[in-house]
């Protein structure tokens, strides 16, 4: 088996043994690296040993015993402090083996929520999740935010030594605590998401890396919580959104609006699934809002046009969701679908109603949509203006120079 394949193999198997060795052993970054360890060891002999009959039960006999290593090592540099004094080496613990087939769905889940702690910050969040749960090695994480990998390293480290202080267990929360915690996991998957499908910096549109994990992980809780209607929900987006993907950029790498884009490039299998999931969430009880925006964006996906696009429906939508979640990125979503279904002047008039809300009056995204419905109401010289101003609030390259091909092609230079 080649490398490549071996990667393919023990990059789901990663939650799945880190979470039985926590659960067994506890001691969550030491266990890390020991099942870091235990990957290297499995990257280089099983492409000329063969893949054991059971790869997740190797890694963890190897990640155990190496954790075994770590924390004696630890224990006879450090057994003057009081914090080594409580650890209890593998042999001493009570609790069940850590191999045991039936609890790998409830450690992936587990480590999901200890993840997303909220006691952490949404970036440390994020960070860790990629590393335990998406098995990303540091330097692959540090890539895809661009920062230096070794402000990633201390911002991994600072996450683990703030679930080390706060004395969490290994276990499920339950209750009002689950439902609080399910929802960080969830913002923390959406965000990693958006950030691989429309990167905020950098010079590329899209980092399909991030983006693909989100909907990995994604799946996976989905299959831990089959009755959750906002993780289908979420689910649903994602593939909803992703299946516009191959269309989104021309061969020069330049982003193509949505209108122009050609929908026969759309992935068609994402778009079934993803109407299928949230269709089946929407009819089981309310919606939340993971579950009303897959529906806006399944109306947008099974549209043959822009133009028969059903506008005032998606309005809707937004209104309802804007009862339910009061956010700035939502309001200006609501202002386009009110622009196509009413009329360029009735969005300019809802989006005057934004200008005061400092949270999204700065964002080149504003000014992008305004500008877009000066043009449409033909004020062409405020529009050049707008796509000017909105291409110099950009921070993504690609942005930047669709906004300023806008502005150019306004004034006949583009």
């Amino acid at each position: 088996m080649t490398g490549e394949k071996i990667g393919d193999l023990l990059r789901p198997l990663v939650p799945q043994v880190l979470g039985a060795v926590v659960r067994r052993y506890g001691h969550f970054d030491t266990a890390e690296d020991a099942v870091q360890e235990a990957l290297v060891a499995a990257a280089a002999q099983w492409p000329e040993e063969g893949v054991p009959g059971d790869p997740r039960g190797w890694l963890i006999t190897v990640a155990s015993r190496r954790l075994t290593d770590l924390l004696r090592s630890l224990q006879a540099r450090r057994r003057r402090e009081d914090a080594v004094a409580r650890w209890r080496l593998p042999e001493e613990w009570l609790a069940p083996p850590a191999d045991r087939p039936e609890r790998d769905a409830d450690d992936t889940l587990i480590l999901l929520f200890m993840c997303c702690h909220p006691a952490l910050s949404p970036a440390s969040q994020i960070a860790l999740t990629l590393r335990a749960v998406g098995g990303l090695t540091t330097a692959e994480i540090a890539r895809a935010f661009l920062v230096p990998e070794a402000t990633m390293t201390r911002r991994i480290s600072r996450a683990k030594q703030s679930i080390r202080d706060s004395g969490l267990p290994f276990a499920m929360p339950y209750g009002p605590q689950r439902a609080e915690r399910l929802g960080a996991v969830l913002h923390v998957l959406y965000l990693i998401f958006n950030e691989g499908y429309a990167s905020t910096s950098g010079p590329s549109l899209q980092r399909t890396e991030l983006s693909g994990e989100a909907i990995r992980l994604t799946r996976t809780l989905h299959r831990l919580l089959p009755g959750d209607g906002e993780v289908a929900g979420l689910l649903a987006l994602m593939l909803l959104t992703d299946a516009r993907r191959p269309a989104r950029t021309g061969p020069d790498g330049a982003l193509i609006p949505m209108a122009e884009q050609d929908r026969s490039l759309w992935n068609a299998d994402h778009i079934a699934e993803g109407v299928a999931l949230v269709t089946a969430a929407l009819s089981r009880g309310p919606a939340g809002p993971y579950q009303l925006q897959a529906a806006i964006a399944a109306i947008h996906d099974e549209a043959p046009s822009v133009g028969e696009t059903d506008w005032p429906q998606i309005a809707a939508l937004y209104e309802v969701l804007l009862r339910i979640s009061d956010n700035p990125v939502v309001r200006l979503n609501h202002v386009v679908a009110v622009a196509m279904a009413r009329g360029p002047r009735a969005g300019l008039e809802a989006l005057g109603a934004l200008q005061a809300d400092g949270r999204i009056a700065g964002d080149h995204r504003f000014h992008a949509v305004r500008a877009h419905l000066l043009e449409m109401a033909g004020d062409l010289p405020q529009a050049r203006e707008a796509y000017l101003e909105a291409a110099g609030r950009a921070t993504a390259f690609p942005q930047r120079r669709y906004l300023h091909s806008r502005a150019a092609r306004l004034t006949g230079d583009g």
